[in-house]
């Protein structure tokens, strides 16, 4: 999914961010959350929003989503004549555990509730595509690197089928043209459509208490002899041929074979950690994986990888299987996450 216009599919949950604007005296922007309990006070300069430069690493570390976001529609906003005024931005996230993330994807969400939150209350409307590419913009701008999966998953819901876009040609395009020039634009590799959810499975997230950076495994794999070899080229055709299926296989109602490609998935994934030594399936992981496949069901890693969480997918009808799975996650150090599929926001472009 990090390559741009290769296949992935994503399912969205229903953990939530909220995020509030306000009047803001005294600062021009100022950021509450309870992902930074310090917050922070930032003035708006010629390059964006400016943290004082002893708070500025904790700022743009802790809230740096947030920071990237408001400049973002601020920028949108010049473009279209008006002044951005004073605010008060407050965050609030169901993403994480005193502060310690599950690996759900909260970057992302926070960026996307940023940007909706703070456009509407500067009076903006706008559609779900512009939302997402807004949120692409603000994530590329700190990390060229991330694919906007998890933008995807928040702005449209459900359960998609997405292609990532070039991110350095889309920066390159607001770069050259504006940000109104590149929320009009055709985006390079670019596409997400809505898929059907599986027929008769339940699907089950562990959390492994483990925090792993995406940003930090991904660049790895951009170091040594990995990027462009042939076992990076054959990984790709791999990952993108069991991608194809599975979407095949939601499409069709086959659950059979999507639990099928589910495994192969883990496959590859434990077949590149072993290649590249990136640490992806810690002891927990792959208990969370062993134990789902005891019950009769498929599993592998998500989120990062070498930490965070996994997924697994059982029969619905049978709750012994899920109440089991449970169970013996638990007595392996993996917390089951009390999670369901958040609804559909509307269809994609």
């Amino acid at each position: 999914m990090l390559e741009p216009g290769h296949p992935a599919v994503l399912v969205a949950v229903d953990r939530h961010v909220g995020v509030t604007v306000s009047a803001a005296d005294g600062a021009e922007v100022v950021i509450e959350s309870d992902l930074s309990p310090r917050g922070a006070r930032l003035r708006r300069g010629a390059a964006g929003l400016v943290a004082d430069a002893d708070d500025a690493p904790r700022v743009l570390g802790r809230l740096g989503h947030v920071v990237s976001a408001i400049d973002v529609v601020d920028g949108l906003l010049a473009e279209r004549g008006r002044r951005a005024p004073p605010i008060r931005v407050s965050v609030t996230s169901r993403l994480h555990r005193d502060g310690t993330k599950f690996g759900l994807g909260s970057s992302g969400a926070v960026t996307v509730a940023t940007v909706t939150a703070v456009a509407a209350y500067y009076g903006m409307e706008l559609s779900p595509d512009a939302r997402f590419r807004l949120a692409l913009l603000a994530t590329a701008r700190r990390d060229p690197r991330s694919s906007g999966g998890d933008l995807a998953a928040s702005v449209w819901g459900g359960w998609v089928a997405y292609r990532a876009p070039d991110r350095a040609a889309v920066l390159a395009l607001a770069r050259r043209g504006g940000l109104e020039h590149a929320l009009r634009e055709p985006w390079p590799g670019f596409s997400v459509r809505r898929l059907p959810p599986p027929r008769g499975l339940a699907l089950e997230v562990g959390w492994t208490g483990e925090p792993a950076s995406t940003a930090s495994l991904t660049g790895r794999l951009e170091t040594g002899q990995w990027r462009g070899s042939t076992a990076q080229r054959e990984f790709v055709r791999r990952s993108d041929a069991c991608v194809e299926a599975a979407i095949r296989a939601l499409e069709r109602g086959d659950d059979d074979e999507l639990l099928h490609r589910i495994r192969g998935a883990r496959r590859m994934l434990a077949d590149l950690d072993g290649a590249v030594r990136l640490g992806i399936f810690t002891p927990v992981l792959t208990a969370l994986c062993d134990v789902a496949e005891g019950v009769g069901g498929a599993a592998k890693p998500s989120g990062a990888g070498g930490g965070d969480c996994g997924i697994a997918f059982l029969e619905a009808a049978e709750a012994s299987r899920v109440s089991r799975l449970r169970e013996r996650w638990a007595a392996a150090g993996v917390l089951p996450l009390p999670i369901h599929i958040q609804p559909t926001k509307g269809s994609p472009a």
